[in-house]
């Protein structure tokens, strides 16, 4: 009987011990490529718009600090999409729908507090010109959040596919009404002249308006953090997704509960739109493409976690600024083939993301 017993504990050990065996090995051969690209980047890098690190330190460190302060732009667009659909395992397909809103609502804004619809300097906007159109256009793309939660999603929650559905057919309805109303020309917004200035790196010249962005996302985070972890609110929502009717239980109207952390989600989206039309512009067609970006960094990072979020759009922003300038000039055009080589190298070893967990 003993003999039998000590056969069963040692066949459970050895079945525990099998994926934890499978998991050492597939870190160490995601290890080798890994180690190759450090390697290329800081010697063998030529024929690249950059060059290798030790021979261009300036282009590597400017490089650098394009990976880290385009990861706080994708921090706070992912953040809310982590608390919609991390959190509150709601399916918003129109996540970049908001993201777009707010950024045509934010420029038309930004406009009218200017007085100008073109040729708008830096040195046209003011603080209060770049701030109140952010305020704007995020409170307006979480109004529009709220109400398709509680009429279009509140009443199937837990029907992933079916809110996928509904999501999709309210994103292409705001994509419709957005070109109608803004037209199918690319615009932006304009940074504020206080922060449109630039220093030297290295060598390199540098614009502080990207080091505000990050200064920005890093309020965002924190405040993130102080919220989910050290507020009543926080614990409320955290319990409520682990186990909602015992919440419910207790008398804590997790109905109202949920609807501010979509409203809160929704309001992030608008932020990171209004960042992101300062940045880089918004056109048509930007809705899905921050929608896929916000995807991508919430996978990566694990669905409903903080860190993995501020961890997904780390490793995400290095991939998309490094790709490009330090692939060879012919290949350049494969970096976004990187993008889901992270994916999979990610899933291969954490398949719930990096800080992530089962559902």
């Amino acid at each position: 009987m003993s003999l039998a017993r000590a056969a069963g504990s040692e066949a459970v050990g050895g079945a525990r011990r099998r994926p934890e065996l499978r998991r050492r090995i597939l870190i160490a051969v995601a290890a080798v490529p890994l180690l190759f690209l450090l390697a290329w980047v800081l010697f063998f890098a030529r024929g690249t718009s950059a060059g290798p690190a030790i021979a261009e330190p300036g282009e590597f460190l400017v490089t650098l600090l394009d990976a880290i302060t385009v990861a706080g732009l994708f921090f706070v667009v992912a953040s809310g999409f982590t608390l919609i659909f991390g959190l509150m395992r709601t399916v918003n397909m129109a996540h970049g729908s908001l993201f777009l809103v707010a950024g045509y609502l934010g420029i038309t804004v930004q406009q009218t507090m200017v007085g100008k619809t073109r040729n708008i300097e830096p040195a046209d906007v003011s603080m209060a010109a770049w701030f109140v159109p952010l305020l704007v256009g995020a409170m307006v793309a979480a109004v529009i959040g709220i109400i398709v939660q509680q009429v279009l999603l509140r009443w199937n929650e837990g029907q992933e596919l079916r809110q996928a559905l509904i999501t999709l057919a309210v994103a292409v309805i705001l994509a419709d009404q957005m070109l109608a109303w803004f037209g199918g020309l690319a615009t932006r917004m304009i940074w504020p002249g206080a922060v449109t200035h630039f220093f030297e790196i290295a060598g390199q010249r540098y614009a502080t308006s990207r080091l505000f962005m990050l200064g920005v996302a890093l309020v965002v985070g924190v405040s993130l953090w102080l919220w989910l972890g050290r507020t009543r609110m926080g614990m409320i929502i955290r319990a409520g997704v682990d186990d909602r009717d015992m919440v419910r239980a207790l008398g804590i109207n997790i109905v109202a509960v949920f609807a501010i952390t979509f409203f809160v989600g929704a309001f992030l989206a608008g932020v990171g739109g209004v960042m992101g039309a300062s940045f880089a512009g918004v056109a048509p067609g930007a809705d899905g493409q921050w929608l896929l970006n916000s995807l991508v960094v919430v996978i990566v990072g694990g669905l409903g976690s903080l860190k993995g979020a501020v961890a997904g759009s780390l490793l995400f922003g290095l991939v998309v600024s490094f790709s490009p300038a330090y692939l060879p000039a012919a290949f350049t055009f494969y970096s976004i083939i990187l993008t889901f080589v992270l994916l999979a190298v990610v899933l291969a070893v954490r398949p719930y993301g990096l800080f992530g967990r089962p559902a």
